[in-house]
């Protein structure tokens, strides 16, 4: 897989880095929050160079934004903590208030995971080191008083939710599934992938004939982030029957 832009290359570079001091010190190495798409990039780099031992983690089981960690021989706790936000239930906050009320604290975006939301709630999961930090000094998020505590990770909030819904479609291929999510012609579609608003498995795609799998993730610009889940079956005509999970 090649990357020639400043950004994957100075990425890359840094993966180099941390295998480097992983194997000098014999002592595992975290990176900071990697976006799905930046968790890809490394595990497909790691892969190629034979660096086996690493894991993704980002203080749950089904999160998005994840730390990497390498280590020399067996794993070790990753250094995330999970900071919890509560609130009247009347007072509609969003995972952008939150995101905006650390950022106002100096805080880089890398040291911050997930931001899960739901009515009078939220966790949050950082960086370990900044944790007593954030708790410390956020009293309100916007106009909106909040009592802050360090959280034991379980019983998360929701977050945005998700829709799941059938979709019939000729075949399995890129353009086709973009097709039907989205209501777009089949033209249109292999338009909108040939010009990189479509990313597969979090990396640009913009090859229309492409087959799709299950449990493949497609992102498309402006529309939202879909999961392949199932092949139900295929109808009389041969056309196959999925289902797609739509994230909101």
């Amino acid at each position: 897989m090649a990357y020639t832009s400043d950004i994957d290359k100075l990425f890359l570079s840094k993966l180099d880095d941390g295998v480097y001091l992983c194997n000098k010190r014999q002592h595992p190495y975290f990176f900071p929050f990697f976006s799905e798409r930046e968790q890809a990039i490394a595990k497909s780099y790691l892969d190629s160079i034979g660096f086996k031992q690493y894991a993704f983690f980002g203080g749950y089981e089904d999160a998005e934004r994840k730390m990497l960690g390498l280590f020399f021989d067996e794993e070790k706790p990753f250094p995330i903590a999970a900071i919890d936000f509560a609130f009247r239930k009347t007072d509609r906050l969003t995972h952008r208030d939150f995101l905006g009320s650390l950022m106002s604290l100096g805080i880089e975006r890398e040291t911050v995971g997930d931001i899960l939301v739901e009515d009078g709630r939220c966790v949050v999961f950082v960086k370990s080191e900044i944790s007593d930090y954030v708790i410390s000094q956020i009293f309100k998020v916007g106009n909106v008083g909040v009592k802050v505590s360090v959280s034991n990770g379980d019983d998360l909030p929701k977050g945005r939710g998700f829709d799941e819904k059938e979709y019939t479609v000729p075949s399995l291929r890129l353009d086709a599934v973009v097709s039907a999510v989205t209501g777009l012609s089949r033209e249109k579609s292999k338009h909108i992938i040939q010009t990189g608003n479509v990313t597969l498995n979090h990396l640009e795609c913009q090859n229309g004939s492409r087959q799709a799998e299950v449990k493949d993730v497609l992102t498309i610009r402006g529309k939202g982030k879909y999961v392949i889940n199932c092949v139900i079956g295929e109808t009389k005509k041969h056309r196959i029957r999925i289902s797609i999970i739509h994230y909101r």
